[in-house]
This record gives structure tokens, sequence and C-alpha cells, in this order.
């Protein structure tokens, strides 16, 4: 299966978009402000989250329209219905429909495998471990489509707990026995999917040609129980130094992807933003040979071939070509990418207008 046709209607400036007859690669080509992105930016939304740019949906809504937007998008000539959309009246809920019918955006993961990088990913490793956190995560769930679920629960319970221990008055303890084992249960689950990535991705980085990209070392760094009932007792006895801190200092929300530069040994936050995107392209690359399966897998690589020299472009696209995934490229000129035009679907794109070239 892959995706073969894209509709946009009153997203960010696309009013009416249309994308079809698809193909292994797809490329768009256009103008800074164009809306190159933005088509990038609905295909991330057939996935679990708030999308590659973490906007909420009010944020999506083009201002030709009512307020609210809709992406729709058929895999394999129709054979699976996804969409998603946003509306006026609930500007911060996104609609999830999966054949028709309605659905947790959580479900979208069992249909869907997609990862993405974008220039604002340049700077990943040198800045918040939250960030990589959701890299992680974003990872993750490309491979475990029930990530999102425990993910989910987690967050929610955590969000529950802080909210309990910032009370003055004294919080419920049996209420907080109920989150903390809500937590501690969907909480080692997520951890435990995270290691066994990393781990996995560490075994095919290892297989990788040090070259053309440079070779990343990987350490999941934390410190959260792989046991839950660890986990939950853990919590139990922090209470006291939860409550003081005004929120909860264990589990797998304060974990982080720890990056080496093999070759130097230097971590990823010391390296030159030139290394850390190279980094970034192999730990995708890598991740790509993870995820074959049943379900269509998509990379999303927005202005990825901008910088590389003409070695590492032609090696990213011998090496996404064996991925097996369908890939979606953004440029704003076609020759970074001649060498596999021919064989790809491109489109101009202009003022919110993709053409077929």
């Amino acid at each position: 299966m892959s995706l073969t046709r894209l509709t946009l209607r009153h997203f960010r400036n696309h009013v009416a978009t249309r994308l079809e007859e698809t193909r292994d690669f797809n490329i768009l080509v256009g103008e800074n402000g164009a809306g190159k992105t933005n088509v990038l930016e609905a295909v991330s939304l057939l996935a679990p989250g708030r999308g590659l740019r973490r906007a909420q949906p009010a944020e999506m809504a083009g201002r030709s329209g009512d307020g609210g937007f809709a992406v729709a998008a058929e895999l394999e000539d129709g054979a699976v219905a996804l969409g998603t959309a946003g509306t006026a009246d609930a500007p911060n809920r996104r609609n999830v429909r999966i054949n028709g019918a309605e659905g947790p955006a959580a479900r979208l993961a069992e249909w869907l495998s997609i990862t993405w990088l974008t220039p604002a990913m340049d700077r990943l490793f040198a800045e918040s471990a939250g960030g990589r956190r959701r890299f992680l995560d974003r990872l993750v769930l490309a491979r475990l489509p029930g990530h999102a679920r425990n993910a989910g629960r987690y967050e929610t319970a955590l969000r529950e707990r802080n909210r309990l221990l910032a009370d003055p008055d004294d919080p419920d303890p049996l209420w907080l026995d109920a989150l903390e084992s809500q937590m501690a249960e969907n909480g080692a689950l997520v951890a435990a999917a995270r290691r066994d990535l990393v781990a996995d991705l560490t075994r095919a980085i290892a297989v990788l040609p040090e070259q053309p990209f440079a070779r990343p070392a990987l350490e999941y760094a934390s410190e959260t129980p792989s046991d839950g009932e660890e986990l939950r007792i853990l919590l139990r006895n922090n209470r006291r130094r939860d409550r003081a801190a005004g929120r909860s200092l264990t589990g797998p929300h304060r974990d982080d992807l720890a990056v080496t530069l093999a070759a130097k040994q230097s971590p990823a936050a010391d390296c030159s933003t030139g290394e850390q995107k190279a980094m970034l392209i192999a730990i995708v690359l890598a991740h790509a040979q993870l995820t074959a399966g049943e379900r269509p897998r998509l990379l999303l690589l927005d202005e990825i071939a901008a910088h590389l020299d003409p070695l590492r472009r032609a090696a990213l696209f011998e090496r996404l070509a064996a991925s097996g995934a369908q890939v979606w490229m953004t440029g704003t000129e076609l020759a970074p990418f001649e060498e596999i035009a021919g064989g790809s679907a491109v489109w101009r794109v202009a003022d919110g207008v993709a053409t077929r070239a």
C-alpha cells in the first residue's frame, strides 16, 4: 500500500489542492512561502499527534474559509480512506475519520507509519530534552502503533498527579495510588519501547557505511525502572519530594536520547550544525530499515537536499530508494533532484496551488 491521493481544503494557504498519481518519490518545488511544507504538514496529520509543526488545529485553518480545514487521503487508490479536520466551533480539537467512521487519532498509527525531518530539527541535539523525547517517540510510533495509546495514558495520569501534588490541601492518597498505578503500567511500557528502539537503531547504524553521513552513537538516558511495580513504588515513596518540587521528578517524561558523534567521541550538542544534520539523516535512514511491515511507510523530508553536496545527495537518494518507503521531499528548485526527477512525481507549488510538472 501507498498514499495515492491527498486532498487539502482550506488548509493554511491551500484552498483546494489535490495531489494524485503519486510515486515512490514525490517532490514539491517552489519558492519559500509557496505552500510546500504545508503539504508535508497535512500528510503528517495522518499520524497521531500535532504534526510536524506541532500547531493547534486553529492555526491550520486557511483565512479564506469558515475557520475550519480538512485533509483527506486515500491509500492504494481508495482501498483505505483517512481524514482529519478542524472546525471553527471546536478550534482546538482535531476530528479523525477512518474509512468514513469517526475514531481516535491514535488509531491512525494502525494504518500509516510516518517519520519526518525538517530544518527546525537541525539543532535537535542542542536544545531541550523534550524535543528529543518527541523525536524518539515518533520513531517508536512508526513501528509500534500502540505506543501512542501508552504514552497518552501516561501523560494524562502525569498531569492529574501533578495537579494533585500542587494542591495546597493534602491530596487523596487513594486517588494518588490509582494515578501512580496507571503511570507505572504505561510508563514502563513507554520506556521499554524506547529502549528497544534505541538498541535496534544502534545495531542498524553499525552496519551502515561510515561515509558520507556521520555515524552517531545512541543511548537511552533513563532512570526509569524497567519494572512497572518498581516504578509504582518509587512514585509512591517520592510523593513528599515531588510535592515540594510541584511536579513529578521520576518517569519516562524525564528521560533523554543521548547522541554522540562516534568518530570524534563528541556529544552531538557540541558538533557543528552540519554534523548534527548528518547524524539525523543517518538515524532516519537506519530507522527506515527497521520499519518494513504491513503498514505503508512515509518519509517526509523538508528541504533535505538543499545543503547536501552531490555525493551525499546521491547516497541519500540511493538509500531512500532501498528503504521501500514512500518519500515526500521539498525544495526551492528542481536541480538538486535532477537524477531522480524522471521517475518521480513532481509538483510546482505557488501561492497554495500545486501543479503537476
